[in-house]
């Protein structure tokens, strides 16, 4: 293989990892500790269940109430699961917002779920508000 650039590329592919810098703006994953790698996982599971709840500007727009109870669900046991293994500094803010997320649902929700039976409510028991 030689270093000049080809002059043809096949359709579909990628050339972001020969992008100058590109090292540079990657971690390589070995060195991002577990916790890091939980936070990050949750907080983009909130991220996406406060959009899929309609918490956004374009509110309405992306509203998906079915979306929104799994993500939240897998939020819920994602922290259940990691409890021991973060400590609280991280796993209190986490656990606040899955509590908001929660009542957040059980305020959208046209027909509320009974006590418990909301999403994640397997994981954290009963939210109320």
């Amino acid at each position: 293989m030689s270093d000049t650039t080809p002059t043809t590329a096949s359709a579909g592919t990628s050339e972001a990892t020969d992008a100058p810098g590109f090292t540079d703006m990657t971690r390589d994953i070995a060195e991002v500790p577990a916790v890091e790698v939980i936070v990050t996982v949750a907080v983009n599971l909130m991220s996406a269940a406060a959009v899929k709840l309609g918490l956004t500007e374009d509110g309405a727009e992306h509203k998906d109430l079915d979306e929104a109870r799994k993500l939240v669900h897998a939020l819920a046991g994602l922290l259940d699961a990691s409890t021991t293994e973060i400590s609280s500094f991280h796993a209190a803010p986490l656990r606040d917002g899955l509590k908001s997320l929660q009542l957040a649902f059980r305020e959208a929700s046209l027909v509320p779920d009974a006590p418990g039976q909301g999403p994640g409510e397997k994981y954290t028991g009963p939210v109320y508000g």
